[in-house]
């Protein structure tokens, strides 16, 4: 197996580190989970996984710690938390923050990991819960060259498409372009599916019939599917949309750019979660318009 005798920390085991800590123990690693919730990992553990109690402690037993978390302050808090992982990170380990986190803030943990003579490659994601779970996701990765390739046994487990766009914190701005082109084809398949609901056609029929043509997508197929049949279980939280939205909105402001368009989904992720829909998949941003 790809992985046999690595020993892999996952700290964040939620809709995406389950499948993601279950893969890489089905490639042959032996993964030591840590999360706040302790349900998860008890199911884990009951498959042979170890519990690593707290990020400072999975850093002792791993080589190499894989960051799932919901956001930046969540980073903040197990890398420098009172037993976080920088207490014990040491000479070659490699830290993999797979979450989308602010990118200075990722130039700042990878200093400090460096500082520690261990390595740090930013690593966010796309695909969802159904790429975690079959090991397709794409991956984004900014990193030293050497940290690239030390951590691509392990991404190539869990993804098909992986690509090294640059140094730390390179692959945290190629999400927030992923997300802002998923946030805005949501949206632009949300408006298109309630048009043709209000004017008395069958939004699955137009769905099909606009398949395979310059309107077809990712986003048409499977997020269009869930507005059609109202099953909003999340691939990706609206909650989580919202944070990455106004992470890209940040960033421009640093540059001195203006994105419209995302401002203006922004807006719009904010009032659903302000009706307490936060928790919903992405795609109940057409309940805005119904």
């Amino acid at each position: 197996m790809k992985l046999e005798g690595q020993k892999i920390g996952v700290i964040g085991i939620g809709l995406m580190g389950f499948p993601i800590a279950k893969n890489l123990q089905a490639a042959g690693a032996e993964v030591i989970v840590c999360n706040r919730s302790k349900e998860s990992i008890k199911a884990l553990v009951a498959e042979g996984m170890v519990d690593g109690k707290n990020p400072a402690n999975v850093t002792k037993l791993a080589r190499t710690i894989i960051l799932l978390l919901p956001d930046t302050m969540s980073v903040k808090a197990v890398m420098d938390g009172r037993r976080g992982v920088l207490k014990a990170l040491g000479s070659g380990q490699l830290v993999i923050d797979m979450g989308t986190t602010d990118v200075l803030a990722t130039r700042g943990f990878a200093s400090s990991a460096i500082k520690k003579n261990a390595m740090y490659v930013d690593a966010p994601v796309s695909g969802g819960v159904m790429g975690a779970k079959d090991g397709s996701l794409s991956i984004m990765v900014g990193g030293t060259d050497s940290a690239f390739c030390v951590a691509t046994p392990i991404l190539s487990v869990l993804g098909k498409h992986i690509t090294h766009i640059g140094e730390v914190g390179a692959g945290q701005i190629a999400k927030l372009a992923n997300q802002i082109i998923v946030g805005l084809t949501i949206q632009a398949v949300a408006e298109a599916l309630t048009l043709v609901k209000k004017a008395g056609l069958k939004p699955e029929v137009v769905r099909r019939a606009i398949q395979g043509g310059f309107a077809d997508s990712r986003v048409l197929e499977v997020h269009g599917k869930r507005m059609i049949q109202e099953n909003f279980i999340p691939g990706g939280k609206s909650i989580t949309q919202l944070k990455d939205l106004s992470q890209a909105i940040d960033l421009a402001e640093t540059l001195d750019l203006q994105l419209p368009a995302t401002r203006l989904e922004l807006e719009l992720y904010k009032r659903l979660v302000e009706m307490g829909l936060g928790e919903l998949d992405h795609s109940a941003v057409v309940k805005i318009l119904e």
